[in-house]
Parts: C-alpha cells; structure tokens; sequence
C-alpha cells in the first residue's frame, strides 16, 4: 500500500540560486572512529568532539523531522565518522522510520560491527548500507588503517546482506602505489558475493592536508584498468546519484538485476550541476556543500528555544547560499577546515 502523502509545513523546500533542491539529507552522527585509514585521519587520531557539543538522540530526532517535515528531504543517510559507534543508532532510525511520508534510510560504515547490528538496524527500519573496504589483503588493511580488523568487515558486509540491508554496496579509494592495482580483484570480489562496488576519487578531505592532485587514481584510470570486464554503458539515467554506473556483462546482482559497478569522479568529473545534498555535522552544522568553508549552526537555534519553523527556515537561507560547484579546481580553492570524519560523507 502506497504511503499518504503528506503536503510540506512551512515555506517551502531547500532550493539554492541554481535551481537545485536537496531532498538527500547526510546527517553526521560521531566524528570518531575505530579505524586511523591513511587517507582520512593520522595513525594517533584526532581531538574528538566534546559530548556536550554533540547532537543528544533526540536532537537529531528532531532535526530529521523538520527537514521531511518541512524541507522535502526524502532520502537519509547516516555517516560519521563510524555511525555504528553512536550508542543511540538504533533509536535514532527506528524514529526517522516512523515519519510520514517515510524517508529512505541508509548508513555509510566501515563494517566493523555491522555484523551484530545489521539484524536489529533492519528491524529498525533501516534500508541499505554502504561499507567501505579498499582492499582483499589483511595485511594491506592493516596498514592502510593501523587496524587489524579485516575480517571484521568481511563478517559486517555478509551480516548486511543476510539481514536483507541490499543492495549492499562496497566503497572503495583507489591510492598510487598502495591498492590501485587490486581494482579488477575488488570487482570480482563484488560480483561474486553479490554486492555493488564503486569507486571513488580521493578527495581533498584529509585531516592532514596532504591531499595531491597529482597522486590521486582518476575515474579514467579506474575504468582503463576494469577493460577486462568489457563494461558496457548502463541505460539507467544516474539522476542525482553520485556515480556514474556501468554494467557488467554475464553477471547478476543479488536481486537478479544485471550486475553494476559505479564510479564516483568527485574531482575529474564533477557531479555538481545535479546534486540533491544537504549535510548535517554531529554538533549541529548545516554544511551546503562537502567542500564548504561555512556551516549555519542549528545546534544553537534548538538548544535557544527556536520553533520548528525557526529552524526550517535558517535551514533554507543556509542552502540558498550554496555555490554552483565545489571549486577545486580553481586556484583559490581552499580545503575545509574539518576533516571527512568530522564532516560525514
């Protein structure tokens, strides 16, 4: 049975200057993490958000709310650092899953865990998952992430799947000289256990600022180095989506489709003109793009007594603000301030 549909309170949806309107909300759980990847975060980590800075479970209730309430937001994805972490994930879906009309709800993790909670987020109410894994070698794993947790992940995206959170998607970063030659292993990987692999360009999100353009496997090299599988032009319109998909002739998904592979060019070919994001930091910041340098603080707006309305509506000025595209390749581009784990993806 289809949903009612519910008409929007207020004044409207998150539209900007250029005609786009973000209905894909990312809302940042955590900024910490139990895994120090290279590309991200030092091996010692980093100085994590004081809790009382932090959304409370019921803070982020709430927010969520306004924006499928008020705003239009349609799709979810929760993200961290490691949203499995968050002692309060499986409330904070189960309440987004009983809004009206129901948003899709999906979660970015890096497996480790996911293998106990796939079963209790599903029955929450949760639809997919994304679990990032940018290589086959344990050894590799390890020193990508100075964590010897492999396996972990490997159980989190068999757990996923058994729990029926599909399809179940695989992130992967390419780096030069570290795991850019395992691209045809990860797909096959992918194609055998039934998951849905993309790529993604290494983006200049790192904590350390070390990013380099010059070091970074492009979107043209990953899909050089999958020639083997003669991937062949995928029908399907991507929308909004991130990646660019291809399909792959012989094979079948888990659920009898043909068989995808996606490639997320953030940097060489950028998505901008469509994207449909609005992101949500842990402590309460809209951020308008990945790459802003701003952020409008919701976080004060609840704690101060502010009216749903209130809320809605600095959320609505936040996004008309949003730049037509990220910038990077301008020479006065900078780097945000706070890393990807402090962002959410």
């Amino acid at each position: 049975m289809a949903l009612p549909v519910v008409p929007l309170r207020g004044g409207g949806l998150l539209a900007d200057r250029f005609g786009r309107v973000a209905t894909d909300l990312r809302v940042s759980l955590t900024d910490r993490c139990n895994l120090r990847c290279t590309y991200c975060m030092p091996e010692e980590g980093l100085a994590w958000m004081p809790r009382e800075q932090q959304l409370t479970d019921d803070e982020v209730g709430r927010l969520i709310r306004v924006a499928v309430d008020r705003l239009g937001v349609t799709n979810i994805r929760f993200t961290g650092g490691e949203p499995l972490i968050r002692r309060g994930l499986v409330g904070i879906v189960a309440q987004a899953a009983r809004l009206l009309p129901r948003p899709k709800l999906s979660i970015t993790s890096n497996g480790i865990g996911l293998e106990r909670m796939a079963g209790p987020l599903r029955e929450a109410g949760l639809d997919r998952v994304n679990v990032s894994l940018d290589t086959l070698s344990p050894a590799r794993f390890k020193e990508l992430t100075h964590r010897d947790r492999h396996a972990d992940v490997l159980k989190g995206l068999a757990g996923a799947a058994m729990a029926g959170l599909t399809p179940v998607k695989i992130n992967t970063v390419l780096m030069r000289g570290i795991n850019d030659g395992e691209a045809p292993a990860l797909l096959q990987f992918a194609l055998d256990h039934g998951y849905e692999l993309r790529f993604i360009e290494q983006m200049p999100l790192d904590a350390q600022h070390q990013w380099d353009r010059h070091e970074m496997v492009t979107a043209a090299a990953i899909l050089d180095s999958l020639k083997p599988f003669n991937l062949m032009p995928d029908v399907v319109s991507r929308g909004t989506a991130p990646a660019e998909t291809w399909l792959v002739p012989g094979y079948i998904d888990a659920a009898g489709q043909p068989a995808r592979v996606g490639v997320i060019g953030s940097v060489t070919r950028p998505f901008c003109g469509d994207c449909d994001r609005t992101r949500l930091t842990a402590d309460g910041q809209v951020r308008n793009c990945l790459f802003a340098t701003g952020e409008t603080d919701l976080r004060a707006l609840l704690r101060n007594g502010a009216t749903d309305e209130d809320i809605a509506e600095a959320w609505r000025a936040a996004m008309w603000g949003k730049k037509a595209g990220h910038g990077i390749d301008d020479p006065s581009f900078l780097q945000p301030d706070r890393p990807m784990s402090a962002i959410g993806g």
